[in-house]
């Protein structure tokens, strides 16, 4: 239509005149063409060009940390997801301050922040928020032994802190009109984590947290407890900066929906958050019988590896239960798979080529442990030095080492397993995991780790004196028929039934 106007005006004019109107149009055309044709790339467009997601975060139990398999945490997760579902690399900028990473997300320093965030009016005037993706509550935590609060007008007179900046110091001051006499404190740099130890060793009187941190770390500190739930729940969602171009923000929506639909998101909010625990007395039981109905198939497979790479059979076995449950089809939410749950780092390393091979995942597992019993010091000796390893294949060996040098620090022998499980629950710590090279850890988990493997390890010795001991008792009897002395064979049973527990 444009071409067509532009023509029929142009043959009403005399020729010179048409002609330089001609020239002109054309010139005309082609900026108008280029105009429309040429546009700037949207914010999509231009991070698929760099092929990188940057996102800001802070360092914590609940957005993203080193774990034994490499990055994780619920946001760190969630955040290589869409950057998966975008085609490109994901990096994480750090920034333990609430209001400045909303800030440089505001000023486009990054793409996008994911960090727990909860959604509130005064935070949306800064930044545009996602769709929720998690909802959580606010509780106020008391300690153990005290009096129970029933509601903020019971605080008065206590120590109540919150973290600055935190949607908790929101809500606190819309509270104010109803409750005047209310007070509290804000610091920067804590986690929930530290506020629940705080209350745990009476340093505060009350806290509040979100219930998702507090349903992880509750069993670490048990005398913080719940008093009440603040008002109704939170909704988290990711912050973006506020800008008419909308194509990435759209992006997010669209990847949000989809995981949320699929039910995966579901499944890792149920995988992270929960609360461990070490071997109850029914988990014992399932494991004794487990070991006489499982571990036969796997058996003859476990004390090859174990000789080829000269450890105790037994405690393969307990390490492999402890990982997948002979359960040679097991995945974690984090891809690690296989009777060792090995990662896909590891098994390249190992030359491992298929981690859902049961002997392959065994020798792999078996090469692993053996690999981080020989890194550490050569002074450090049994049973330490097995059980530090076992550590090391839970934590990773960088968050062991941290664990060592806090150990240190602290007048401890860094070289004695009793020493370092005291200091590995630092590691869940802000105060200490800022102060060493590898950051947070979910440092009581090797501590269950290593405790539960010994336990199903005693088991797993047990049964096998038993059995030992079943087949000698049959030698007796069948002895006996030729001749061979009662006492003789009752002398064999009575060695395999005394054979000590505690050998690694």
């Amino acid at each position: 239509m444009l071409k067509q106007t532009i023509g029929q005006y142009l043959y009403r004019l005399p020729a010179r005149l048409r002609a330089k109107r001609l020239l002109f149009s054309v010139l005309l055309l082609a900026l108008t063409l280029a105009l429309t044709t040429s546009r700037p790339p949207t914010t999509l467009e231009q991070l698929l060009q760099t092929g990188t997601l940057v996102a800001i975060s802070r360092n914590g139990p609940t957005t993203y940390y080193e774990g034994p398999e490499g990055t994780t945490g619920f946001e760190f997760l969630l955040l290589q997801g869409f950057a998966d579902y975008l085609g490109v690399e994901l990096q994480i900028l750090e920034q333990e301050s609430l209001s400045k990473m909303l800030q440089q997300v505001a000023s486009d320093q990054a793409h996008l922040a994911a960090a727990g965030l909860s959604i509130t009016p005064q935070r949306a005037k800064t930044v545009k928020f996602t769709q929720p993706y998690l909802e959580v509550k606010q509780q106020l935590l008391y300690r153990r032994g005290s009096s129970k609060p029933e509601s903020l007008a019971d605080l008065s007179g206590g120590d109540l802190l919150v973290i600055a900046g935190s949607s908790h110091a929101e809500r606190l001051e819309t509270l104010k009109a109803e409750f005047p006499d209310l007070t509290w404190r804000e610091q920067e740099s804590l986690e929930m984590i530290d506020l629940m130890e705080m209350v745990h060793r009476g340093e505060v009187d009350y806290a509040i947290v979100d219930s998702n941190a507090y349903l992880s770390n509750a069993h670490i500190f048990p005398k913080a407890r719940i008093a009440f739930d603040l008002g109704d729940s939170e909704q988290l969602g990711w912050a973006f900066a506020h800008r008419l171009d909308s194509s990435l923000y759209d992006k997010a929506r669209e990847y949000l929906d989809e995981i949320k639909a699929n039910g995966s998101l579901e499944a890792l909010v149920a995988e992270l958050f929960h609360t461990p625990a070490p071997v109850s007395t029914g988990g014992a039981l399932l494991f004794t019988h487990r070991v006489e109905n499982r571990l036969p198939q796997w058996q003859e497979l476990i004390q090859e590896v174990a000789a080829e790479v000269d450890m105790s059979w037994q405690l393969l076995a307990a390490m492999s239960y402890q990982e997948s449950h002979w359960n040679a089809k097991a995945v974690s939410h984090t891809g690690v798979r296989g009777l060792m749950m090995l990662t896909r780092t590891t098994a390249r390393e190992l030359g491992i080529e298929d981690r859902r091979d049961p002997e392959q995942s065994m020798r792999g597992g078996a090469l692993y442990f053996k690999n981080l019993y020989q890194r550490l010091p050569e002074r450090i000796t049994d049973p330490d030095r097995t059980l530090l390893a076992l550590a090391a294949y839970n934590v990773g060996m960088g968050h062991l080492e941290d664990a060592r040098v806090l150990t240190q620090r602290h007048g401890g022998n860094p070289d004695l397993w009793a020493d370092v499980e005291k200091h590995l629950p630092l590691l869940a710590k802000r105060k200490y995991y800022r102060t060493v090279k590898h950051g947070y850890a979910r440092g009581w988990e090797p501590v269950h780790y290593v405790n539960n493997i010994l336990q199903y390890r005693d088991i797993i010795v047990w049964h096998d004196q038993q059995e030992q001991r079943r087949l000698a008792l049959m030698e007796n009897s069948e002895g006996a028929e030729d001749g061979e002395s009662t006492d003789d064979a009752s002398s064999k049973a009575s060695q395999n039934q005394l054979a000590p527990l505690s050998i690694l």
